[in-house]
């Protein structure tokens, strides 16, 4: 991927500030939502040491699939060289891969699969207004994935505790607050995206908190707990009230707006990725996720590193 030049007029330093973007990434020609996701696989399996064949489940979170079906996660599949196992799309917007790894996690407790691998892929360009500049200037395009594995609970410590998962359904009465204006039985075009900003912000700051305080009540867990904060990175301001309302320290954060912009729910394995590695965690840290998306879907998952 490259870094994009494509804006409308020059982000001025306004913007900026009150986005915390800095720069952002554009799928090149020919890079679809299956070779962003594919490299993304790959990569999460090299971190983990494992084949493709060791996979036998693979959840896509996307808004923007190479097609409108076979589900791109097939694709993604094939390219992996698997031939076994389930492949499937996610869509609930930003929120989308925190319910790829609620869908996942409840497979793996299911016993039905063994190994998922949970990816978020977006070419969120596509579907950009250029002239719009209350969507373009803040959306990014990339891929990232995570490696989840169902394990014997007595092989478990009391550090590495089963994630708890909490996922509030959408609030359909707010669809129109963050929408694309196209689709298959609408319009039949592939639409663009659109947003009432303030509106979108204000019922981000009130209802992240909320969702994050019923995933610490619904696992027993205290905000002191978390070990590392890995918030949907759609506007700095909103992750730093956030944190604010948890009460946690900067340290603690992992912040990526600034270099990606808000890549939808790829934002959290790309999160992870980018530094979680180059901080002092631990095997069995806490990692707190969320997002809020178009819907307006709420997510929030607590999961073991």
């Amino acid at each position: 991927m490259r870094t994009s030049p494509r804006w409308s007029t020059p982000p001025t330093s306004g913007s900026r500030t009150r986005t915390g973007i800095k720069e952002r990434r554009i799928a090149a020609e020919g890079e679809l939502t299956s070779t962003m996701g594919t490299a993304a696989a790959r990569a999460a399996l090299d971190d983990a040491g494992m084949d493709p064949q060791d996979i036998d489940l693979i959840v896509l979170a996307t808004s923007t699939p190479d097609q409108t079906f076979p589900a791109t996660a097939v694709t993604i599949q094939a390219d992996l060289g698997i031939t076994h196992g389930a492949a499937f799309d996610v869509q609930a917007v930003c929120s989308g891969f925190v319910f790829a790894l609620a869908t996942a996690d409840n497979y793996l407790k299911s016993g039905a699969f063994r190994r998922a691998l949970v990816i978020g892929s977006e070419a969120f360009s596509r579907i950009l207004d250029w002239d719009d500049r209350g969507t373009c200037v803040l959306f990014g395009d990339g891929a990232g994935a995570l490696v989840v594995e169902a394990r014997d609970a007595e092989r478990l410590d009391h550090r590495s505790r089963r994630a708890r998962v909490a996922a509030c359904a959408p609030d359909g009465r707010y669809r129109d607050k963050l929408y694309v204006d196209g689709g298959p039985s609408s319009t039949g075009t592939v639409g663009y995206v659109r947003m009432d900003g303030p509106e979108v912000f204000r019922h981000a700051v009130t209802n992240i908190a909320e969702v994050i305080d019923a995933t610490l009540k619904k696992s027993g867990y205290q905000a002191s707990d978390i070990d590392w904060f890995v918030p949907h990175q759609a506007n700095k301001r909103i992750l730093d009230g956030a944190a604010r309302k948890l009460g946690l320290a900067p340290e603690k954060i992992v912040i990526t707006v600034d270099k990606h912009a808000n890549t939808e729910r790829r934002l959290h394995p790309l999160g992870a990725r980018r530094r979680l590695p180059r901080r002092a965690h631990q095997e069995g840290d806490l990692v707190l996720m969320e997002a809020m998306g178009g819907g307006l879907y709420l997510g929030a998952v607590l999961v073991r590193w």
